[in-house]
């Protein structure tokens, strides 16, 4: 169990801090798109941060996919 813990809080302080350096690095990002959804179309967005969300959400889910709730491997 402890194992497990260990990896979850690795797991959210890792995307945490590239969610922070995103954050900081697109500060001076100029050029702004929409994402057009099926319904309707979002707000302006810099490119580099939808690239960015995209790549932490894919680690998210990835680490969690990979993590064996049910069992311990000693």
């Amino acid at each position: 169990m402890v194992r497990i813990m260990r990896k979850l809080i690795y797991i959210i302080f890792f995307n945490s801090s590239l969610f922070l350096l995103l954050m900081i690095g697109i500060q001076n990002s100029s050029s702004n798109r929409r994402v057009n959804l099926i319904i309707t179309e979002t707000v302006k967005l810099p490119v580099s941060f939808i690239i960015g969300v995209s790549f932490i959400t894919g680690s998210i889910s990835a680490n969690l996919l990979t993590t064996n709730f049910l069992r311990e491997i000693d």
